[in-house]
């Protein structure tokens, strides 16, 4: 899987512009709107991960390489 947070962006203003079709009937706006739901429940953790990775990339940058065995997270430089 090669998703990136530019993806998830792209991913967030797709639904965005669904919600905002004035087509859309009561029924398929509540279908959208659990899409949606779901989407922002996901993106959320998406989020959080990410900036997990980076305060763990910031914890090396500042503090030295002796932390990488505790942030298991980050992968070895292949």
């Amino acid at each position: 899987m090669k998703n990136k947070l530019t993806d998830l962006n792209d991913h967030l203003f797709a639904q965005l512009e669904r919600l905002s079709d004035e087509d859309l009937t009561a029924e398929q706006i509540t279908t959208e709107v659990g899409r949606t739901d779901a989407i922002v429940s996901v993106a959320e953790q998406i989020v959080r991960n990410a900036d997990l990775q980076l305060k763990a990339v910031t914890i090396i940058a500042t503090h030295g390489e002796r932390f990488r065995p505790q942030l298991s997270m980050l992968k070895a430089p292949e």
